[in-house]
């Protein structure tokens, strides 16, 4: 019999258009891509580009309510260069650590503007955050325990705001943080029970965190979502019977990392936060509402770049391997919460107006199978010191992969 043939194309990547290239070379910001090297001294590297981020941050502003306010939540990338650049652009940043605390307060954020969230504060964190008058989202009857002892220790209250796990969940969403049981936030049939013992205490009062998810690209998700949260924020903050100051609603926002995966659009998710915005205000004053962002500012505005170091065929696959793997970009391997292995979108940044040759298996240097950073991609000739680029690479990238595993050098960072 036969063999058919099917004529349908392969589902393919969101083009990278927000880099542009000069013939050859891809460009950061201008920069080609071989001076970047030169920059760097070596390869591995990652580059983020501040006016793909500036330009993030513009949309959002010119897209959402005006009266939202916008947050970056500092552990999808916490090079301080890069929170330095983004700090006056926002309207607050959000921690989880307290190297992110210094890191905020370096750069020069008041503390009145920034929230310390997470499961396991320990106690020194806890006194950072009472003594610099961060706010600090609770997430536990445990942690509030702990405030009262630090507060009297200290002789300060703190600036608490309560984070709900509610009763509720995202859907689509690529990483579901809230809904059913959770090491994130009090249970929001607990909450009430805290926030009176709030009010009997001598802290101050901040607000509300509730954050559902994150890395959503369905638009109708995301809106039913919003109007949980301030359906739920509206039952809760009747129940305080205390002024609310703040009112952080989280993120959610994805980017199209995978084939198929397109852009979302803010259009339809700001006229329903309109609404719900105006209803919020009406009931309980003026009120600091803001989303907390942070793939979604910077995801997009980075690249890694590694080096191709050796080519081989092995039974009619062929292979290009890297200096670069798993333990300088994990979630770009696959092993960073998918449970089956996609590819991030790549190119060969110094060959951009090559056509595609046939398929590539790109691997990294560290002995183990997991080490793939481009399964069977569709690419140009690749030679012994191209230079492979990974776009989508501005968050959880450096900080969340194991960069000591096999003892291999690090990579470089940079802000372009």
């Amino acid at each position: 019999m036969p063999q058919s043939h099917s004529n349908k194309k392969p589902v393919e990547h969101t083009p990278m258009s927000q880099f542009k290239s000069d013939g050859q070379q891809l460009l950061v910001n201008g920069k080609q891509l071989r001076e970047l090297k030169s920059r760097a001294g070596k390869t591995p590297f990652y580059a983020y580009d501040r006016s793909i981020i500036e330009n993030n941050i513009n949309h959002f502003r010119s897209s959402m309510p005006s009266r939202l306010g916008l947050h970056y939540a500092i552990k999808a990338n916490p090079m301080p260069a890069l929170v330095d650049f983004i700090s006056p652009l926002v309207d607050g940043l959000d921690v989880a650590s307290g190297l992110e605390l210094n890191v905020a307060l370096n750069s020069g954020k008041s503390a009145s503007a920034i929230s310390f969230a997470g499961p396991g504060k320990n106690l020194s964190e806890l006194e950072m955050a009472v003594a610099t008058g961060a706010t600090i989202n609770i997430e536990s009857t445990t942690e509030l325990e702990r405030l009262n002892q630090l507060s009297e220790t200290i002789g300060k209250p703190a600036n608490i705001a309560v984070r709900v796990n509610p009763d509720f969940e995202l859907k689509s969403s690529g990483m579901k943080m809230g809904g059913g049981s959770q090491q994130f936030g009090i249970d929001a049939e607990q909450v009430p029970d805290v926030l009176n013992a709030i009010k009997s205490s001598e802290h101050y009062y901040k607000g509300l965190h509730i954050f559902t998810g994150s890395q959503n690209l369905n638009a109708d998700s995301i809106k039913v979502a919003h109007e949980n949260i301030f359906a739920l924020a509206v039952r809760l903050q009747r129940d305080a019977q205390m002024p609310i100051q703040c009112l952080n609603i989280g993120g959610g926002l994805g980017i199209p990392y995978f084939p198929g995966e397109k852009p979302l659009q803010l259009n339809e998710i700001a006229d329903a936060l309109e609404l719900h915005l105006d209803s919020f205000y009406q009931e309980f004053g003026d009120t600091h509402i803001a989303m907390e962002l942070g793939r979604y500012l910077v995801g997009n505005a980075g690249i890694y770049v590694c080096e191709v170091t050796d080519i081989k065929e092995s039974r009619g696959t062929r292979f290009a391997i890297v200096n670069g793997g798993l333990h300088h970009h994990l979630s770009a391997s696959g092993n960073f919460g998918q449970v089956i292995r996609k590819n991030y979108p790549v190119a060969i940044g110094n060959k951009m107006d090559k056509p595609n040759a046939g398929p590539l298996q790109i691997v990294g240097p560290l002995c183990t199978p997991l080490d793939i950073m481009a399964n069977k991609y569709d690419l140009p000739d690749t030679d012994i010191g191209d230079l492979v680029v990974i776009y989508q690479s501005g968050a959880y990238g450096f900080t969340a992969s194991p960069r000591d595993f096999l003892s291999h050098p690090q990579p470089v960072e940079m802000l372009v």
